[in-house]
């Protein structure tokens, strides 16, 4: 099976390195769009209630870039108007590092709010790229369970 065409013309992005959310805001400005909405998301220093010291994100590349064109394509498609582009990081951060950056341009606001959000829940729901979060107990998966667990989150036979 081929790999899928990129029909986002490059504007999807996985990095190591920190990044410049001018670069990425330059993607989709144009002279027709009136309006660039900008998501930065960075790391916290808690989740959940918990202390947070350090980030991991993983990614197996080929799928990730694909499904993130493909969430890029599928909200354009919609809408014509807008132009999206977004990077997002991989590798060790720290707390107050950007993660990702979705930007959405459009001739009007309310388009360019609407395709931002859209675009970045539709990456958190539907790309394959994990975290891995690290805090003063030691490092877990977010969103996985240990099969060895149960429902209540307790090794069976325990």
């Amino acid at each position: 099976m081929s790999e899928p065409s990129d029909v986002t013309g490059g504007r999807v992005a996985l990095v190591e390195h920190a990044i410049a959310i001018d670069d990425v805001v330059a993607q989709v400005r144009r002279p027709g769009a009136g309006a660039v909405d900008v998501f930065v998301g960075m790391v916290r220093d808690e989740a959940e209630g918990l202390p947070v010291t350090l980030l991991e994100y993983e990614a197996y590349r080929p799928m990730s870039l694909a499904e993130l064109s493909r969430c890029v394509a599928e909200i354009e498609a919609s809408d014509p108007d807008v132009r999206l582009a977004v990077t997002h990081r991989l590798g060790a951060l720290k707390v107050g590092d950007v993660a990702i950056v979705c930007a959405a341009s459009s001739p009007h606001r309310s388009e360019a709010f609407a395709a931002c959000r859209a675009l970045i829940d539709a990456i958190k729901a539907r790309v394959p790229i994990w975290k891995r979060e690290h805090g003063p107990d030691g490092a877990h998966w977010v969103g996985w369970r240990d099969a060895r667990c149960g429902p209540d989150g307790h090794t069976h036979g325990a």
